[in-house]
């Protein structure tokens, strides 16, 4: 998948759209940022802030300046370069072009949102195991083995250092009860910190345990 399936119908602007035009189109749907088109060519993206400074809203949008800020992504480039740079950049519409600057559309934070549920398998069923590990013990295939061992495919894997130094890896398994997969994790040295998922058996007997021991003592 590239990112121009993630494109989604927003209206553009035209440099002859006044401020006022921009805004309200904004408003209407909810948006923050524009594209400003031109027979096809991207010449920027105009944002509500800039707008709001303006001294006349009747003013065009053709003065030069509305295109110094001309953030895009090539349509071909893969979603995850998409959202590194909406993020970067701190915007919620990256337009779309290709590679004569052609715009092509937009991706919204909507869209994001979309693809990562429809990708990263949040939305099929099972549990979250969220490990701690230093950078040098970090091994991709010992944690898929550990995981094949206990009959648990991973669905998805995320990895990002933490402030302490230590990779987080957060993997979404298919399956809700962890019980053995954490079990084995932990026997292999691995610093479990969170577990998503059915509760653990032997705390939930424990639990049940203590209960009716102080119900027998009242």
């Amino acid at each position: 998948m590239n990112v121009t399936q993630l494109t989604v119908p927003i209206p553009t602007l035209k440099p002859e759209d006044t401020g006022d035009t921009a805004l309200r189109i904004m408003e209407e749907h909810h948006l923050t940022e524009l594209p400003l088109v031109a027979e096809e060519n991207y010449l920027g993206l105009i944002q509500e802030t800039d707008l709001l400074e303006l001294d006349n809203h009747n003013d065009t949008l053709s003065a030069s300046h509305y295109q110094n800020f001309k953030p895009a992504i090539i349509g071909s480039a893969h979603p995850y370069e998409a959202i590194r740079i909406a993020n970067e950049m701190n915007i919620s519409v990256l337009p779309v072009v290709d590679n004569e600057q052609k715009y092509i559309g937009a991706v919204t934070r909507d869209s994001f949102l979309k693809y990562i549920s429809e990708n990263s398998g949040i939305s099929e069923p099972g549990g979250i195991i969220v490990l701690e590990i230093l950078p040098r013990n970090y091994t991709l295939p010992e944690i898929a083995r550990i995981c094949e061992n206990e009959d648990v495919t991973i669905l998805n894997l995320q990895v990002h250092p933490n402030e302490r130094g230590m990779l987080e890896v957060t993997i979404k398994v298919n399956r809700s009860s962890l019980d053995a997969v954490v079990s084995s994790f932990e026997r292999h040295k691995y610093h479990v910190t969170e577990i998503f998922g059915e509760k653990k058996h032997d705390e939930d007997m424990s639990e049940k345990y203590n209960l009716l021991m102080n119900y027998i003592n009242m």
